[in-house]
Order: structure tokens, then C-alpha cells, then sequence
């Protein structure tokens, strides 16, 4: 017999984690992703709502420790489960950068691309933990050729395309008007990520960021992004890795 804690309305809280050749480890603050659909991140912000100076010490020591003892090198991430009362549980660790890191770059200045290729290359980490910093916040939202009530996805080809640009927002995305998506591969076709001095200022950004975005031809996730960075929920990041199925449930 097997017996699991369960726990009712965990967050999903990650820490980024970087190791070198010389024995040097550090963390680089954390990521929430608790908005999900089916276990599929929809929204990625750094640092996380609510987390303490304490517990962010606390999971980002343990995540250290857990990459040390697998001898790990290079950027990965040590995901948790977070619990209500700060309890958190290790779920698993990615062995790479993931599509979210670029808020944890946002937050902390640091390339974490740049820095894979130093350790890769046998040189030390160009930063120890002390240098760390957390400056603003930063949100990432995947934006999906799906349709965005249904998910059903949305292959075909884009008639227009414009991303928003502007101070402190960034677009990675490889499509472009006229660009046919393919029905045979994953449905995220960009990553928006922006960045405020606070939480407050960077929904801000976001809200002018997504109506500046403009893909036609296929549906997309832009109509339901627009809808959460006015939810009264997301604004005051009360959410759990429940709360977006939760809310679509109820929005039918």
C-alpha cells in the first residue's frame, strides 16, 4: 500500500538552479506556475506571490542541495509543491532551461544562456549567491494556436502578425505573417514576457502588451490571457494549480 499526503490547494513553486565544475551552487529566486490547464503551465511569474524571504531561503537551499547530490552541472530546475501552510514537497527536477526561465531573467539580470555556456566550457560561475539580487517582477504568459475556449488546437496559417514591443517587454517566438504552424508538434507558438518595478506595474504592462498583440489566421490563447491579467483572482495572486480549471468550469 502506498500513501500520499494530499494536499488541497498546493501551489506550484520552482527554483532555479545553477552548478559549475568548481563546486560552486547557487539559486536564482523562484518562479510560480500554478496557473495550468491539465498540468500544462499557462502562466509563469518570478518572484513568486506571497513568498517569504524565509521559505524562498529555505526551498533554495534544499533545491541546491538536491542538484549537489547528483553531481549536477548547468542550469536546472528543482520543482515543488507548496503547501498553504509553507510546507513544501519536491515533485521532480528538470535537466535544462525551460521555457519559463526567461522571468527568472527578467528579476535577476543574469543570461542564463551565457552562463550555460561558461560552465559548459569548464569556467566557473560568473556570480555566487550573495550577488543575487530580486529587482521587480516579471510574468510569462504562453501564447498557444488554440482555440481559447476549447483548446482544441489551432494549426494554419497567419494572415497578420504584430508583437508588442516597448520598454521592458519581450517576445520569443519564431512565426511571422505568413508563417503555416503545423499540426504535428506542441501548440505554444510564443513566449510574452514582461517586466514592472512591481507586480502592480508589471500587470499593467501586460494588459498593454496582449492588446497590442495581433495574430489572425488561426485562433490563439491571446483572448483568455486577456481575461486573466484582469482577474481579480491573478491580480491579487490568489490562485492555486487548481483555480484556472476551477475558473474555466465556472466561465461556461
Amino acid at each position: 500500500m502506498l500513501v500520499e499526503k494530499y494536499l488541497t490547494r498546493p501551489r506550484h513553486v520552482e527554483l532555479q538552479v545553477f552548478c559549475d565544475n568548481h563546486g560552486n551552487g547557487v539559486y536564482l529566486a523562484e518562479r510560480d506556475c500554478s496557473v495550468q490547464r491539465r498540468h500544462q503551465k499557462v502562466i509563469e511569474e518570478a518572484p513568486a506571490p506571497g513568498m517569504t524571504e524565509t521559505l524562498r531561503s529555505q526551498m533554495g537551499d534544499t533545491a541546491v542541495k538536491a542538484a549537489q547530490a547528483i553531481d549536477y552541472r548547468g542550469a536546472g530546475t528543482v520543482e515543488f509543491l507548496l503547501d498553504e501552510d509553507g510546507s513544501f514537497y519536491f515533485m521532480e527536477m528538470n535537466t535544462r532551461i525551460q521555457v519559463e526561465h526567461p522571468v527568472t531573467e527578467m528579476i535577476t539580470g543574469i543570461d542564463l544562456i551565457a552562463e550555460q555556456i561558461r560552465v559548459a566550457e569548464g569556467i566557473q560561475l560568473s556570480f555566487t549567491q550573495e550577488d543575487i539580487n530580486i529587482r521587480g517582477h516579471a510574468i510569462e504568459p504562453r501564447i498557444n494556436a488554440e482555440d481559447p475556449e476549447t483548446f482544441i488546437p489551432s494549426p494554419g496559417r497567419i494572415n497578420d502578425y504584430h508583437a508588442p514591443g516597448g520598454l521592458r517587454v519581450r517576445v520569443d517566438s519564431a512565426v511571422y505573417q505568413g508563417y503555416s504552424i503545423p499540426p504535428y508538434y506542441d501548440s505554444m507558438i510564443s513566449k510574452l514576457i514582461v517586466y514592472g518595478r512591481d507586480r502592480d506595474e508589471c500587470l499593467m504592462r501586460l494588459r498593454r502588451a496582449i492588446d497590442e498583440y495581433v495574430i489572425s489566421g488561426i485562433k490563439t490563447t491571446l483572448p483568455l490571457h486577456r481575461k486573466l491579467a484582469y482577474n481579480d483572482d491573478i491580480i491579487k495572486g490568489n490562485y492555486d494549480i487548481k483555480w484556472l480549471e476551477s475558473w474555466l468550469d465556472a466561465s461556461k
